[in-house]
């Protein structure tokens, strides 16, 4: 019964990740405008994204483009794509094979089988929060860089994706690692067959020749 729980708390935190990685994907909201220093013009704010840049009008109106060409993005916006792409399918893989090799299912009927499954279903949701983590990190400190230089002049600050990326990693991180720890094979098997085969030798020893 311990196993069935950790596996349903497993299941919340891989579909709560997944959904951080999906918004931090379509949402653009990786870079806002900084007000700081000489930059005090509040009537619009730049918000830049993996897909658009958009510009808020101090009237709340929003004006997005999509970016032109994908070789004239910088490095780590071309590796966030990829990796957080990625990182959604994986996430929903392994969501997929942990419902199929969990014991509150029915899928799977060989219960030695379940333990495996569940482990690999663990490895996948690991790699999957290893890649939403490396490029929000890679873009936080670019961007936490470029702030503190001097020879930049269009200051960028953190966006909400940054951190809800971070807290995605990190849930399921902690739901592969759950799987890992607790997604291991009975030891119990081999000692029940064992007095199985006791039991049939006493057997015939009872019956009266």
């Amino acid at each position: 019964m311990g196993s069935v729980g950790v596996q349903i708390v497993c299941v919340a935190l891989g579909v709560l990740g997944l959904i951080g990685v999906i918004v931090c994907c379509a949402v653009p909201r990786w870079k806002v405008s900084s007000f700081t220093g000489t930059n005090i013009v509040t009537a619009q704010s730049s918000q830049d994204g993996l897909w658009t840049s958009c510009v808020v009008q101090s009237t709340g109106q929003q004006q997005c483009k999509n970016y032109d060409s994908l070789l004239v993005l910088p490095s780590d916006l071309q590796a966030a794509r990829a990796m957080t792409i990625i990182s959604c399918l994986l996430s929903c893989l392994s969501l997929l094979i942990l419902f199929c090799g969990a014991d509150f299912t029915t899928c799977v009927q060989n219960e030695d089988a379940k333990p495996k499954i569940s482990l690999v279903s663990g490895v996948g949701l690991l790699l999957a929060g290893l890649l939403v983590i490396i490029p929000v990190s890679w873009s936080a400190n670019i961007i936490v860089r470029n702030f503190n230089s001097p020879l930049v002049a269009d200051k960028k600050e953190l966006g909400a994706c940054i951190f809800v990326g971070w807290g995605a990693g990190v849930l399921l991180l902690l739901a592969g690692g759950l799987l890992c720890c607790f997604s291991r094979p009975k030891s119990g098997s081999s000692g029940g067959t064992a007095k199985y085969y006791s039991n049939n030798a006493s057997a015939p020893n009872k019956n009266y020749v």
